[in-house]
């Protein structure tokens, strides 16, 4: 086998990288290099992001230290009995990729996961001495975020809690009983231990000692986790629970949902089938109106007999259109509560609206000025100069917002 270039293993693992779901750097601490003696910086508030079509970041190297892995969780295309051409970087290449790509403009961090070689501490070893390296030795200064091994020895984990911006370490499935069928390497009670360990860590991070000095900061951007949507048969109820849980018992900073598709043939030209991603993207969206809208998971989910968002419609307009009885809302009266559930108002718009309207009566354009979807909201609210009569009850305003129905291809 001719050996590989460096090109060649960043063609390999940067793609392999793509099903691990990253994130950006907000939430961590101010650092910068002014001074001239480090490199990087990163903004507390977080850096210059790209995005790809489907919403994921793209302004970190995203790339996996290697794709071998020992293990053969059957819903990964990197498993050890999978037919997939391998590769491996070192230490040394990481960091100057990183270094390189840095220099280049092209990212402002690092993202780095890895398949298991060898051991979970050898890999964890591995990753931690990349980071120590680039802190270190070249004195970024930039954002990392490493994908953690819940298997490796506690002090690994530790160091890379002091090394890296955010840690993750993820729980694979929606199920512990999924996790043992697809996944059977894995202990479900040992990842629960390991997000435990970092939370306490991060929690002592915080104290100061009783001379005032603030302990060596730990995982500052916190911990997320990413769970493989798809590839078992739990329910987007069981799945939206299973973050609630998680984000109660380990404030994490961010579940991730990852669509599982079969891989297709690499002979293929189809494109990818969209309804997996489009379940990703409805739980998402779900997922932020459990966080930031004040829904529970029982009104999002239990108006759906089969425990599945509807792919068609946000899962707030679906919500709206199966309480009708409490529209339309007054923009002028209703309380914040309410106003948050109208379909097309965010947060901001909301506090927009607040804030408006104990100066002067809102109408229907200040609302536009103020960025409310207006195309969904129209249907549920009154504002001066509006009120959308008969529309908020009738029978086709679902199909105005649903896509129309397509004629398949038998060919």
């Amino acid at each position: 086998m001719a050996k590989q270039t460096l090109e060649q293993k960043l063609a390999i693992l940067s793609d392999a990288a793509k099903y691990d779901a990253s994130c950006a750097s907000s939430g961590s601490t101010k650092r910068d290099s002014r001074g001239g003696t480090s490199l990087g910086s990163n903004e507390g508030s977080g850096i210059c992001h790209a995005y790809a079509p489907d919403g994921r970041c793209i302004s970190l190297l995203k790339i996996l230290m290697t794709n071998f892995c020992i293990y053969d969780c059957s819903y990964c295309i990197n498993r050890v009995s999978s037919n997939v051409e391998r590769a491996r970087f070192s230490v040394d290449e990481v960091v100057k990729l990183t270094i390189e790509f840095y220099r280049r403009n092209y990212i402002e961090g690092l993202f780095l996961s890895s398949g298991i070689i060898r051991s979970p501490d050898t890999t964890m070893l591995d990753m931690v001495r990349i980071a120590r390296k680039l802190r270190h030795e070249e004195n970024f200064r930039g954002y990392i975020h490493l994908k953690t091994i819940p298997d490796a020895a506690p002090e690994l984990i530790e160091e890379a809690g002091l090394l890296a911006d955010r840690l993750s370490i993820n729980v694979e499935l929606p199920t512990d009983a999924s996790v043992k069928q697809h996944a059977p390497e894995k202990s479900p009670e040992q990842i629960r231990r390991a997000m435990a360990d970092v939370r306490l860590r991060k929690e002592v991070a915080r104290d100061r000692s009783h001379t005032g000095k603030r302990p060596p900061r730990f995982a500052p951007a916190g911990q997320s986790t990413q769970m493989i949507i798809g590839a078992d048969e739990a329910t987007d109820t069981t799945v939206l629970g299973q973050s609630t849980r998680l984000y109660a018992s380990y404030k994490l900073k961010r579940v991730y949902y990852s669509a599982f598709s079969p891989i297709p043939d690499a002979s293929s030209r189809l494109p990818l089938i969209s309804p997996p991603l489009q379940r990703e993207h409805r739980l998402y969206q779900a997922d932020w109106l459990l966080r930031f809208y004040g829904f529970d998971l029982g009104e999002i989910t239990g108006h759906h007999q089969s425990g599945n968002l509807d792919l068609d419609i946000d899962p707030k307009l679906s919500w709206a259109l199966a309480h009708r009885g409490l529209f339309p809302v007054d923009v002028n009266r209703a309380p914040r509560e309410l106003l948050l559930r109208v379909p097309g108002f965010g947060t901001k718009t909301v506090g927009r609206i607040l804030s408006s309207r104990r100066h002067r009566m809102l109408r229907y354009d200040d609302l536009h000025r103020m960025g409310a979807g207006l195309k969904k909201a129209r249907a549920f609210i009154t504002a001066g100069g509006w009120s959308p009569g008969a529309l908020t009850d009738s029978a086709g305003l679902r199909a105005r917002f649903a896509p129309p129905p397509e004629q398949l291809s038998l060919f």
